[in-house]
């Protein structure tokens, strides 16, 4: 008989092949930008394991390349990853009996493993804390894999990339998407459309980010239990 910790590896990877795809090409992607942008391979390498948030790596090549200023370096680091706060509150029950386990999973979490670990209802003689730790480990490997992947590339391959900043656009716009489909209701979007699209017409296109952040998050706070219980309800 297999050991729990075996059976729950075996039982998390099938449900992160899709993830497998996708985060090798957005982290390929990533580490030929990094590369591209003069800096040496390890640092993509590291910052994909320890930071593991794709949207703010890309932001913080940029921000490595200008004049230092690190409050606002912290405050777009928070705005851009500010709904993993969320994701914190729904996985409350969820990471409350896993251990030491827990650590990772805050750590690893990511919008992928979240949307895994709290739909997954893997077979009842799987350790969901295991199941729930592989989920996170996958992909976090998957991530550091592709960026591993792009950065070494990226030293042999000579190209423009002057168009490659495309993947940040797109990889918003596919989580926005994939939020869109999961969602019962589209009422949180809608917000973040709309505070968006005043902040823009307010501040212009080169300030108007984290105001729509604050904006988004401010709101999503003061509105939060009636958003939950409207998400529940029956259609």
């Amino acid at each position: 008989m297999a050991s729990p910790v075996r059976a729950a590896a075996r039982a998390a990877f099938p449900a992160t092949i899709p993830i497998l795809a996708g985060f090798t090409f957005l982290g390929a992607a990533y580490g030929i930008y990094m590369t591209s942008l003069g800096f040496h391979p390890v640092f993509p390498i590291l910052m994909s394991f320890f930071i593991f948030a794709g949207s703010i790596e890309f932001i913080t090549a940029n921000l490595l390349l200008m004049a230092f200023a690190p409050f606002q370096a912290f405050l777009l680091a928070v705005m851009v990853n500010a709904r993993h706060l969320f994701y914190g509150l729904s996985m409350l029950e969820k990471y409350h009996s896993v251990g030491k386990k827990k650590l990772y999973l805050i750590f690893g979490m990511c919008d992928e493993s979240f949307s895994i670990n709290y739909t997954a209802k893997p077979d009842p003689t799987i350790d969901k804390g295991w199941f729930m730790f592989f989920v996170t480990l996958y992909n976090h490997m998957y991530w550091v894999g592709g960026s591993t992947l792009g950065a070494v590339l990226g030293q042999f391959i000579t190209f423009n990339t002057d168009g490659l900043l495309f993947v940040m656009t797109a990889l918003f716009v596919v989580i926005f998407l994939e939020n869109w489909l999961q969602e019962k209701r589209h009422t949180s979007a809608m917000i973040g459309l709309i505070v968006s699209i005043v902040a823009l017409m307010v501040f212009g296109a080169n300030q108007f980010v984290i105001p729509a952040m604050v904006g988004i998050l401010m709101i999503l706070i003061a509105f939060r239990k009636p958003l939950e219980r409207r998400e529940v309800k029956p259609l």
